[in-house]
């Protein structure tokens, strides 16, 4: 009874050195570790959600081109689309969409990053060093 007893003590004691974290009253303005809460990739599963990711978010992007670009939004004509092609093929269209979606992402930060480090007002002449 005397462990028990100890053990209560000890969880308590315990409990209440814990500070708490979230003193503001507005919800914008409390304090967020995203270390805490890992969203797309849960401790030690990170190579299993990556294989999922991989193969299921290009195979729905090409679906959902396949149906609203190539089928115009037709179900009938999608699904009669769909028995003729194959999974491979409508991941291959998915991970080029994908693809070229994450270029032109990359290419506006690029501009943004030049339009941010550029001297206002500064005329730059090209000269060959």
């Amino acid at each position: 009874m005397t462990t028990t007893h100890t053990v209560d003590k000890m969880m308590i004691h315990s409990a209440k050195e814990k500070p708490i974290k979230n003193t503001s009253s507005k919800f914008s303005q409390q304090e967020v570790d995203l270390a805490d809460t890992p969203l797309f990739f849960p401790d030690g599963f990170e190579k299993l959600f990556i294989a999922i990711y991989f193969v299921s978010l290009p195979y729905i992007a090409g679906l959902l081109f396949l149906f609203f670009y190539v089928a115009e939004g037709k179900s009938e004509l999608f699904l009669s689309l769909n028995e003729e092609s194959s999974f491979i093929l409508t991941w291959a269209i998915g991970y080029e969409i994908i693809a070229g979606l994450i270029l032109l992402y990359i290419v506006k930060m690029a501009i943004g990053f030049a339009k941010q480090n550029a001297q206002k007002g500064a005329t730059r002449n090209f000269r060959r060093p």
